[in-house]
């Protein structure tokens, strides 16, 4: 029902919040350094992510229970990094900069969401499966690490949101590959909220998180709804407070769960977009010459003459490769 509530939502109100988009000019900026097939996409209308972050909460407000405390850890995750989002992307419509919200101020405003939603979920833990650090293929290295949670959750947070929003660039890349691992981990949510499951997989036992199952699926159905309007040529794009939302989201699951590296798995494709990244700043600023054709390294391929929905259908093909990847660790414990 989460899922369906979620789709309808985003199907419902797709055609009406596009439209509101190009009354109120949030067109796309495009930047003229990019591949030259993206130029035609200056002006379509971009902040497309209000539906989906607005379809999620709706969702989790009717569904969850709203005396667990993860409930509330998922929306104020989703509605902080939302609003870092909408003010980068806010700027970049009003001062027609596609630079946005400068990276010093981002990054401050990410922490501090960070390292308050990690001590928070340190603050009221109240077992020692809430703050275990899970090893993937190993049934028996669950260490408790204690207050060490809290640098922990703040990497895993700020990483992911950029991630997410470093592999949006491309029509339905992010998203389809957000739904992709928001599934797999609404099936560990589920599992690790199970005694039974959790005690024959191996897996921390968190009652608390069946309500992040309902995120999750929220997540599946919003982001479906979305994909509708975002599939190649897109209507809409997500923009910032989409990409940064989403992001953190697959990140405070993945810490509530206590599956931080499940999460490097199956979201294999983020990281592999982040690390195109950094290898490509370092290996220019370090000897004058770049890795890849562009990075992120969905642009190295789309330069290389693959078009968008190759690109697409490939990088969400090895995200679901990843992610039955990381539901099999669970077995084999």
């Amino acid at each position: 029902m989460a899922l369906f509530t979620a789709l309808t939502i985003a199907l419902c109100l797709g055609p009406k919040s596009i439209r509101a988009l190009q009354v109120l000019h949030f067109g796309q900026v495009v930047r003229d350094d990019g591949p030259q097939s993206h130029l035609k996409k200056q002006g379509t209308p971009t902040m497309g992510g209000i539906l989906i972050i607005g379809s999620i909460v709706v969702t989790m407000l009717l569904w969850c229970r709203l005396d667990n405390i993860y409930t509330w850890y998922t929306i104020a995750t989703l509605v902080f990094y939302a609003a870092i989002g909408f003010a980068d992307d806010y700027l970049k419509v009003v001062r027609h900069d596609p630079h946005g919200l400068r990276a010093k101020y981002k990054y401050f405003w990410q922490s501090a969401a960070a390292l308050t939603l990690a001590c928070c979920i340190y603050g009221t833990a109240n077992t020692p499966d809430e703050t275990t650090f899970v090893v993937p293929f190993f049934k028996n290295i669950m260490p408790d690490i204690g207050f060490l949670i809290i640098p922990l959750a703040y990497f895993v947070l700020t990483g992911s949101s950029n991630a997410v929003n470093l592999t949006d660039g491309l029509d339905g890349l992010a998203i389809i590959t957000t739904i992709t691992v928001a599934a797999g981990l609404g099936i560990v949510a589920w599992a690790t909220s199970n005694a039974n499951f959790a005690s024959y997989l191996y897996l921390p036992y968190v009652p608390k998180a069946s309500e992040l199952t309902m995120a999750c699926t929220a997540i599946v159905g919003a982001g479906l709804g979305f994909l509708w309007f975002n599939t190649y040529p897109a209507e809409v794009f997500m923009g910032d407070v989409g990409s940064l939302a989403l992001g953190a989201a697959l990140g405070i699951i993945a810490i509530l769960i206590r599956e931080e590296i499940l999460l490097f798995i199956m979201g294999g494709i983020f990281v592999i977009e982040t690390l195109s990244v950094i290898l490509q700043v370092g290996s220019y600023k370090l000897r004058g010459r770049r890795i890849f054709r562009m990075a992120p390294i969905h642009h190295h391929f789309e330069k290389g003459g693959w078009p968008e929905p190759r690109v697409m259908a490939r990088f969400w093909i090895i995200t679901l490769v990843l992610v039955l990847i990381g539901l099999i660790t669970l077995k084999l414990r």
